[in-house]
């Protein structure tokens, strides 16, 4: 490729870019696998001759589509050892005094909790859902992406519509889930494994990100036996609402933010636990200043 071209190339991409990161992180969840999605589509686009391409955007959008369909069936493929290495993105909110309903930080909390819902979707869902609803792109186009009819395309994009119309608005789980959340915390302060046992799930699972790898407990009784060992750490820890559910924020007695965990409630008990111990990412979150105390 010619300098000139090769400079025609970058400046179609570049106008494309903030669309196609849009396309990718809303598939992925993730803005590090959104840029490396980008980028793999970058790669593939300077190959091409540009004069061969009708729709630069059109071609874009379908490449990074693509992309992103073979990073979501990998990871489908490969849950538990990829699920570490892609934790969504957290909006942290710390429960003071005021219902965690009335805290407009909360609203910062729809977009994660979209990325949330879906993640819970199939690959060929969730593009039909983010590339038509989100981003207008027409049926027949996205049929051609996932190799579909236009009316299948449109029953994968229906079918991930009610998914997410029926999924919990951002909080309420955190509202309706506090005090069992609330009562899971003071057993684990009192070394109450009994106290514990009663809000855990006999099948409860933990999933804690550290450092250097995700630790797994299943169980009860596994469960509340890593809880009492945390509950003799020196940290202070409140309520919180983690991504629309409530949750855990541990702080050390200087103040900073040392582990989050969020909580999945179902019938009065906790089904599933997320925790993060991992100092960088959890330098890396957005918490508002009233949340970390400045």
């Amino acid at each position: 490729m010619t300098e000139s071209r090769h400079a025609d190339a970058v400046a179609a991409f570049e106008a494309q870019r903030p669309r196609l990161l849009a396309v990718a992180h809303r598939m992925l969840g993730s803005r590090v696998d959104a840029e490396d999605a980008v980028q793999e589509t970058w790669i593939r686009f300077a190959r091409q001759e540009l004069t061969s391409i009708d729709n630069v955007g059109g071609w874009l959008t379908t490449v990074v589509s693509r992309v992103c369909i073979d990073v979501l069936r990998s990871r489908s493929a490969r849950p538990e050892s990829l699920y570490g290495d892609h934790l969504p993105e957290l909006v942290v909110t710390e429960e003071h005094d005021a219902a965690p309903e009335s805290n407009a930080l909360l609203a910062e909390s729809v977009g994660a909790a979209l990325l949330i819902v879906l993640n819970s979707l199939e690959p060929n869902e969730r593009l039909a859902f983010v590339l038509h609803d989100l981003f207008a792109v027409p049926f027949e186009e996205i049929g051609r992406i996932v190799g579909k009819s236009s009316n299948a395309t449109k029953m994968l994009a229906s079918r991930a519509r009610r998914k997410v119309q029926g999924a919990p608005r951002p909080g309420a789980r955190a509202v309706a889930g506090r005090a069992v959340v609330d009562q899971f915390l003071r057993a684990a302060r009192d070394g109450d494994f009994e106290g514990l046992m009663a809000v855990l799930d006999p099948n409860v699972t933990s999933r804690t990100h550290t450092a250097r790898s995700l630790i797994i407990s299943t169980g009860a009784s596994e469960v509340a036996a890593a809880a009492l060992r945390g509950g003799r750490a020196a940290t202070t820890e409140r309520s919180a609402v983690i991504n629309g559910e409530p949750g855990i924020i541990a702080r050390s007695t200087s103040g900073q933010i040392v582990g989050l965990m969020a909580c999945a409630i179902s019938e009065g008990r906790i089904v599933d636990i997320v925790a993060l111990t991992d100092r960088r990412r959890l330098e890396a979150l957005e918490i508002p200043s009233e949340v970390d105390g400045r």
